[in-house]
């Protein structure tokens, strides 16, 4: 089997990081500096643009960012 080269993969927090700027820049909306303790009511986006980005990051993350993860029962 031959070698395939891989791109590297974004992390979670830049793969989310760069969909809120995309999305910031789509719906000409002005981007507060992210950090971990901004709030998401001071991002400077609406509720469109976090759908937008919910829908992005559940398609590229493969996860729903709104779920939490089932605890794991044990038998």
């Amino acid at each position: 089997m031959p070698y395939k080269e891989q791109e590297p993969q974004m992390s979670v927090k830049s793969t989310i990081t760069a969909q809120f700027q995309q999305v910031a820049r789509e719906q000409d909306r002005t981007l507060a500096p992210l950090s971990d303790e901004l709030k998401l009511v001071q991002s400077g986006l609406d509720s469109l643009s976090f759908a937008i980005i919910v829908a992005r990051l559940e398609d590229s993350l493969g996860v729903d960012p709104l779920t939490r993860p089932r605890p794991s029962s044990f038998l």
